[in-house]
């Protein structure tokens, strides 16, 4: 099997095997138990109330769902069409789609060749992730994450779908990093992008950085081209996001290894990459054959310079995005930003690998609603998370004093530093979202194909102890803690799991999921997570979507809606055809929800959204009600 037939996990755990079993593993097998869970019971909030506290069961909570009541929608059922589908009284369209041109003196996307290394580099990137939206002055930006390329669609004019020339690598390059966009509404009143805006940006792996806070000049972070170690090129593999209240993006660095490579595939990478999934092998995006940063046998610090959160200035063009070293240094899923209640900021974030960590980061500085908050993210403290089995848990502190490692250090091995305090090993941590009505938050834990298996690329024990009812964890689940005092800088809190993931039509254990997991809602993979302003929570999927044995029901990915209160979940949207829907994002009025969907067609089964024989392409596309109604 290629690469190309694999994900970016599966592709790490090829090269460098990653933990599976892991400690919150066994955390949540102890707590599930003692509260019966295999009887059929989920609790939620240290036993305050259960999953329908309403008193329904799951086929009650199955048939409840045609009312829309607070959810403002019907729940649609899952399907596995080669469309977007959302319920009766919405519509949809596109606004930018991978290969659209930003500019004028921009060809349009060609369907023959896919475009040039220029062409792409003054067009919408491909993949789109994260995303948010931005007012000021009466004027709208979009800043929007573009994760990677699907090589065999981007490359498909060529045989095989690989590269062969430099340009076809430069293009891949190009279509990686970030797209600023001013979006207006048309005369129709669509939203669409304002070809020629002076604030139309394309920020790429060769965008010129800032490298800021704790690690910036540090000896690791020095370079042939750039021996002070404070700046660099690029941002690529962008995942989740975050925005800050002072008007900034976040773009977050997540599988940024696969990228780096060595023309002598038996060069022996450090101890410290492969604690990354650095290593001498091509994972088929070649950027080493056109530019030797990354090759890592000529140049071993240009990794250390990869994996940060990048703060994007989304009204000045001009601005140099900067690189914030104070927020730790791993795959980030995305970063979930909270003003607390003494003014600190607060971020929470997740490293999106297998028997990786959960995060927090407070800011030395606070925040000022009148003031310059440009470098709140420039200082402060950085934590990792420990679960305990009695529902509590605690933020470690990284510092010297408790790593052994100076603080530069702390943030460029993270990591390591994680694994010296003894953090909990998290499966695959994906988006963290803050509730906006009380201090709390959750975090989406996506899946575990077989843990129990081995160690993390740490070596920290993750050994199962005692009988699992999640082993082989295909469904994932949604975990949320409470900050004490209702502090978000407060050392310790209290948890739960707010939905675990299952199949209840194939299973009568475990697997079947939680009390709020029924046939007629019912996911895998839980990704993607925002609040709107209403306090309703907005889970998105990235998982298997075969909808055949484990997955049959499921249909495509799709896009769910939780009332944290209830628990009640409803399935709003399903995706079209091997897609991934992923990133949401509201109009000030909150009549139009920006939705992403990435790489359909990534096996060869979609040619949405413009059907026919046409290319499949990723995008943004804007949700509405048809009688003008809210919308989260």
């Amino acid at each position: 099997m290629s690469h190309d037939d694999l994900s970016f996990d599966e592709i790490d755990e090829l090269i460098s095997p990653r933990a599976e079993e892991t400690d919150f593993d066994r955390v949540v097998e102890s707590a599930l138990s003692r509260r019966g869970f295999l009887g059929g019971v989920m609790t939620f909030g240290l036993g305050s109330f259960l999953v329908g506290t309403t008193a329904l069961t799951r086929d009650a909570q199955a048939g409840s769902h045609g009312h829309a009541d607070r959810f403002g929608f019907h729940q649609i059922p899952a399907n596995s069409e080669d469309t977007i589908t959302v319920p009766d009284g919405f519509e949809w369209e596109p606004v930018v789609t991978w290969g659209d041109p930003l500019f004028s003196s921009t060809p349009a996307f060609d369907e023959a060749t896919r475009g040039t290394a220029a062409s792409q580099a003054g067009a919408f990137g491909d993949n789109n992730d994260g995303m948010a939206f931005f007012t000021k002055g009466g004027r709208h930006v979009m800043a929007i994450n573009n994760e990677y390329t699907n090589r065999k669609i981007l490359w498909g004019n060529n045989p095989d779908g690989a590269w062969v020339s430099d340009d076809d690598v430069e293009k891949g390059m190009m279509a990686h990093g970030v797209s600023v966009v001013e979006v207006a509404r048309n005369d129709a009143d669509s939203w669409q992008v304002v070809i020629d805006s002076d604030l139309n940006r394309r920020i790429t792996p060769q965008t010129d950085m800032e490298i800021t806070g704790p690690a910036a000049g540090h000896d690791l972070m020095k370079t042939t081209a750039d021996p002070t170690g404070t700046t660099c090129k690029g941002t690529w593999n962008n995942c989740g996001n975050g925005e800050t209240p002072w008007g900034t993006y976040l773009a977050c660095e997540e599988n940024f290894n696969g990228y780096f490579s060595a023309e002598d595939e038996a060069h022996e990478v450090s101890a410290e990459l492969k604690r990354y999934g650095v290593s001498s092998k091509d994972w088929g995006y070649g950027w080493a054959k056109v530019d030797p940063r990354f090759d890592v046998a000529k140049d071993p610090n240009e990794p250390n310079r990869a994996g940060y959160v990048v703060e994007i200035d989304p009204f000045d063009p001009t601005s140099t995005p900067k690189k914030r070293t104070a927020l730790g240094r791993f795959k980030h899923e995305n970063a979930a930003v909270v003003v607390a209640t003494n003014g600190k900021v607060v971020v929470y974030m997740g490293d999106d690998e297998r028997g990786e960590f959960l995060y927090k980061f407070v800011s030395e500085g606070t925040y000022s609603g009148v003031g310059d908050n440009s470098d709140l993210l420039e200082s402060g403290d950085l934590y990792v998370a420990k679960f305990h089995d009695d529902m509590r848990g605690e933020w470690l502190a990284l510092t010297p004093e408790t790593t052994g490692m100076t603080e530069a250090e702390i943030r460029i091995h993270t990591r390591q530093a994680a694994s010296k305090v003894g953090a909990t090993t998290m499966d695959r941590p994906e988006w963290v979202a803050v509730n906006p009505t009380k201090a709390e938050a959750y975090v989406a834990l996506t899946n575990n194909k077989n843990r129990g298996v081995k160690p993390n690329a740490g070596g920290d024990d993750t050994s199962a102890n005692g009988p699992n009812p999640r082993v082989e964890n295909h469904y994932g689940q949604i975990a949320r803690w409470m900050a004490d005092d209702a502090d978000h800088t407060a050392p310790g809190f209290s948890w739960n799991l707010f939905a675990l993931a299952g199949n209840p039509d194939v299973h009568s254990d475990a697997y079947a999921g939680s009390q709020n997991i029924n046939a007629g809602n019912m996911f895998n993979s839980p990704d993607g997570m925002a609040f709107d302003s209403t306090g309703l929570l907005w889970i998105q999927t990235d998982g298997n979507y075969s909808n055949a044995e484990d997955f049959a029901g499921m249909g495509n990915n799709q896009m769910l809606a939780g009332d944290t209160v209830t628990g009640e979940i409803r399935r709003f949207l399903v995706g079209p055809k091997e897609c991934e829907v992923t990133g949401v994002c509201w109009s000030p009025d909150r009549r139009t929800m920006f939705v992403g969907i990435q790489h359909p067609g990534e096996r060869g089964d979609s040619h949405f959204p413009d059907g026919g024989t046409s290319v499949p392409r990723s995008g943004v596309f804007a949700v509405r009600r048809t009688d003008g109604g809210l919308i989260g």
